[in-house]
């Protein structure tokens, strides 16, 4: 079963890895379900069943041209969790995927959904505001956007070194090998400029603070505090305070790409809460 089509005919290419309490992963804005090279293989190998799949516009799925807001992502991952009918659903959101899970939840409750985890979440709000002062300017959502059209390869590859190990890093200082660094960062290549641009702008200018707040399942919050895309003050502690018993918990100095820097410890957890 490779792919599921959503009520708008987008098909999403999928996995579906082995038997017992359903995880499902979703992935960072522009990458894809390769991305948990690390986490799909050892949960399923834990007597889970780990489900991940490319939203549309990336990796192997369908590429329409529009759709990339958060209310179609999240009826995407419903059309999923649908089709599979999976229950009791341990629900990892990274990055981006933080925002669709709390938007599903939102939009559909938590009769599918038994667990959260939010990890390197871009909520709650990025977006500088009067009533959100430490936000990101604008002025940074667009040199992410002219950077995509003008040279995306290049942005990419400059970013791998802060991607992996924080703002002032390069390639040669992340704890990965270059070429794991390097692949992982060109999967972006697989999403589509259109879905890029898209994804990113409503990752950076959507506001999900009452949504967050209204989240009511079991939550862990992972973030580290050398995070550039999803800035530690800004996402995991406030995310943490919002949801209303949440546990918070910190990686000194992982950067926004600890699913492979602290594969390790991130597997650790993720199953440890899964088995709660």
């Amino acid at each position: 079963m490779p792919y599921v089509t959503t009520r708008d005919g987008t098909r999403l290419h999928c996995t579906d890895w082995g038997e017992g309490r359903p995880v499902v992963l979703l992935s960072a804005a522009m990458a894809d379900s390769r991305m948990w090279e690390f986490q799909a293989p050892f949960l399923a190998g834990q007597s889970l069943r780990c489900v991940t799949y490319d939203r549309r516009g990336t990796g192997r799925s369908d590429v329409p041209f529009s759709g990339y807001d958060y209310d179609t992502l999240a009826s995407d991952l419903a059309d999923l969790l649908d089709h599979l009918d999976l229950r009791d659903v341990l629900l990892v959101g990274y990055a981006a995927g933080g925002g669709e899970a709390v938007r599903y939840l939102s939009r559909y409750g938590a009769g599918r959904v038994g667990k959260l985890a939010l990890v390197a979440s871009t909520t709650p709000f990025l977006l500088r505001a009067p009533d959100n002062p430490d936000g990101l300017e604008m002025a940074l959502l667009e040199e992410t956007e002219k950077a995509i059209r003008t040279d995306r390869a290049a942005w990419l590859r400059s970013l791998t070194g802060p991607f992996f190990a924080g703002p002032e890093a390069d390639l040669a200082s992340t704890p990965l090998s270059p070429r794991l660094a390097e692949w992982l960062t060109d999967l972006a290549m697989d999403t589509s400029p259109r879905a890029a641009t898209e994804i990113y702008r409503t990752l950076f200018t959507t506001d999900q603070r009452a949504q967050t707040a209204a989240v009511r399942v079991p939550t862990l919050v992972i973030h580290g505090t050398a995070d550039l895309a999803a800035p530690y003050p800004l996402c995991g502690p406030r995310t943490a305070e919002l949801v209303p018993g949440s546990t918070l918990l910190t990686y000194e100095g992982a950067a926004h790409g600890l699913f492979a820097t602290h594969a390790d410890r991130l597997n650790a957890d993720l199953l440890a809460f899964a088995k709660q």
